[in-house]
């Protein structure tokens, strides 16, 4: 069965939705995107992602095309449409088809292209990497200076990806100017004691909806929390490290470069921090 996706206010099977060559999108990655993930066939942490999405269209001078309660309303069609029960959907708002190729921004009123999909995703809280934790290899941050804005230019995450695929491993992070920056699409931190030491916020990462849960349950967990950025070297000799993101909800990391991480196995921080994250979130969940 065709999955039903959205696109500029209509329902359409897949292979029937189409946008055009000329989409500034396609054209100039000038889009950016949420991912919102489904558990139980409820959406996770959906205000922060409405919330998020809403700062990068502004940051990008780019108009909201729907209110909240819409977005909300076009993700529970879609999931139900789709029978999703885990899973994910997709959202990308991109500024339009002007009609032409042009470096300069079209007029401001110029009807954006929004697009959403799901994708079904069975025991989406049941990675069993949670048990195992992930390997990761480090590499220079090449990217742009507003990595802030979750917008759709994503070659060099996908390149870091297929380097971590092509070390063996499970993922990359970024360093720039000897310091981890966060991971190929999620965030990083570490580990020391009772404190998570993670970056602080600022337009070289991602502001991470999960990474904003997490850190509010460590708190409330009676964890300390330290936000400033930390080398390679430091996270090596840490007790524990982990990854957060939409999908991957809270992830245990125990390997940097080929060095395990404390004894180089799962802790027993990153699994309390993951369990109360699930549970936290399915209580909220819309």
């Amino acid at each position: 069965m065709s999955r039903t996706v959205y696109v500029n206010g209509d329902y359409l099977p897949e292979e029937e939705a189409k946008v055009s060559v000329f989409d500034r999108g396609f054209l100039m990655a000038d889009g950016v995107y949420e991912v919102t993930s489904v558990l139980g066939g409820k959406l996770i942490d959906f205000a922060g992602h409405c919330k998020r999405l809403a700062r990068s269209l502004a940051e990008l001078d780019m108009t909201n095309p729907h209110s909240d309660d819409d977005w909300l309303a076009i993700h529970r069609e879609l999931v139900a449409r789709n029978g999703i029960d885990d899973g994910m959907v997709y959202l990308q708002v991109t500024r339009g088809n002007p009609g032409d190729r042009d470096f300069a921004f079209p007029p401001a009123d110029l009807p954006p292209t929004v697009v959403l999909f799901t994708q079904a995703k069975p025991g989406l809280a049941d990675n069993p990497m949670a048990q195992t934790g992930m390997r990761v290899i480090s590499i220079p941050d090449i990217r742009w200076g507003r990595r802030d804005i979750k917008t759709v230019q994503l070659l060099y995450p996908s390149m870091g990806k297929m380097m971590a695929k092509k070390a063996g491993v499970d993922d990359s992070w970024f360093v720039e100017d000897g310091l981890v920056t966060e991971g190929t699409s999620n965030n990083a931190y570490i580990v020391k004691g009772n404190k998570i030491i993670t970056r602080a916020l600022s337009n070289d990462i991602l502001h991470g909806i999960t990474r904003a849960a997490v850190l509010r349950f460590a708190a409330e967990a009676q964890m300390e929390v330290e936000e400033r950025s930390f080398t390679i070297d430091e996270a090596k000799t840490a007790d524990e490290a982990f990854i957060s993101s939409a999908s991957a909800f809270v992830m245990p990391v125990v390997e940097i470069d080929g060095a395990a991480i404390g004894t180089g196995k799962v802790g027993h921080v990153v699994p309390r921090l993951r369990e109360i994250y699930l549970d936290e979130m399915r209580k909220a969940a819309v």
